[in-house]
């Protein structure tokens, strides 16, 4: 029988602390961590995906964040794959790898071994996308709802990148996407863990996470992008305040509005973060309120650890 290495996966919706937490149990694990944030492995846009500094990573080496420049794409099928080197890697050292973030597909992507197999067509991607953008998202959700039931009820009727992916699939195959995304169990031993808190103290955080991203400079980072010569069409550009903010710096929107819009579009997020995980029964869910500090959630994550592979903590 194949050895399993082991991994440990900390995720769960916006706002949580699931970075913070992530950095402490590594700190007391000898972990290291690969960051599961699609937003995150763009350089240069820091403050809206509150990537942590190299002071708030404590010595923890991170990996996966600053991978690519703005306007370049990454796939979830290069996230795969580069994870899964990570983790080879960081074991060969006798460390412990945590994927750590909240984008559900690249978690999955990782620990189920999705086999990705189709490769993009710019040329079908573009129709694709401008068929979004002058009928709506909910019009490509109707199409592939029409092609694949079962595909279209695992995304969200306003997630463009994933609703765009999926057609793509089957215009290029002819096939049903869930039957194109075969898996390949891979060879981890994985403990789930989920941060959660009440819908009222999410949503309440969320607002002081909006709020402290503009404090920080949110505005000048995007001003700077598209002075760059980011495109806004580009993906990295489509992240949670950098669409809104782009759109108030064009002068289509007021501050005071590009602020309301991120501040719902967070919250709509977190609520469709959260129903993606309620249906992964691995997931150990740890409700954050019940804990003294993000340091008390740590040592809770470590002995769980510690009792299912029985590790031992690093001084």
């Amino acid at each position: 029988m194949k050895k399993l290495w082991p991994l440990v996966v900390i995720t769960g919706p916006t706002a949580t602390g699931k970075t913070a937490v992530g950095i402490e149990v590594a700190l007391r694990l000898g972990g290291e961590i690969i960051s599961a944030d699609s937003m995150m492995v763009y350089k240069g846009m820091d403050i809206g995906t509150a990537k942590p500094s190299l002071e708030e990573r404590k010595g923890v080496p991170h990996h996966l964040i600053d991978v690519v420049e703005p306007h370049e794409h990454f796939s979830v099928g290069a996230f795969q794959a580069l994870a899964r080197k990570l983790i080879e890697e960081i074991h060969s050292r006798g460390k412990l790898p945590l994927l750590v973030g909240g984008t559900a597909l690249y978690i999955r992507a990782v620990i189920d071994g999705y086999i990705f197999t189709v490769k993009a067509d710019k040329e079908l991607r573009q129709r694709l996308l401008e068929e979004a953008q002058e009928k709506g998202t909910t019009h490509l959700h109707a199409q592939l709802q029409a092609i694949d039931p079962q595909a279209a009820a695992k995304i969200h009727p306003r997630d463009r990148k994933r609703l765009v992916r999926a057609l793509e699939i089957y215009y290029q195959t002819g096939k049903p996407p869930s039957e194109v995304m075969k898996k390949e169990p891979p060879p981890y031993d994985v403990l789930m863990f989920g941060l959660n808190l009440a819908r009222e103290e999410l949503y309440r955080r969320i607002e002081q996470r909006v709020d402290a991203m503009l404090a920080a400079g949110l505005v000048e980072e995007v001003r700077r992008l598209l002075e760059q010569g980011v495109p806004p069409q580009a993906t990295s550009m489509q992240g949670l305040g950098y669409k809104e903010i782009a759109a108030y710096l064009r002068g289509e929107i007021s501050l005071e509005r590009a602020v309301y819009l991120i501040k719902r579009n967070t919250r709509r997020f977190a609520k469709r973060q959260l129903t993606w995980f309620r249906h992964d029964p691995r997931i150990r869910w740890l409700d954050v309120a019940q804990y003294k500090g993000i340091e008390d959630l740590a040592e809770e994550i470590v002995r769980q650890v510690q009792d299912y592979f029985g590790f031992e903590r690093k001084s």
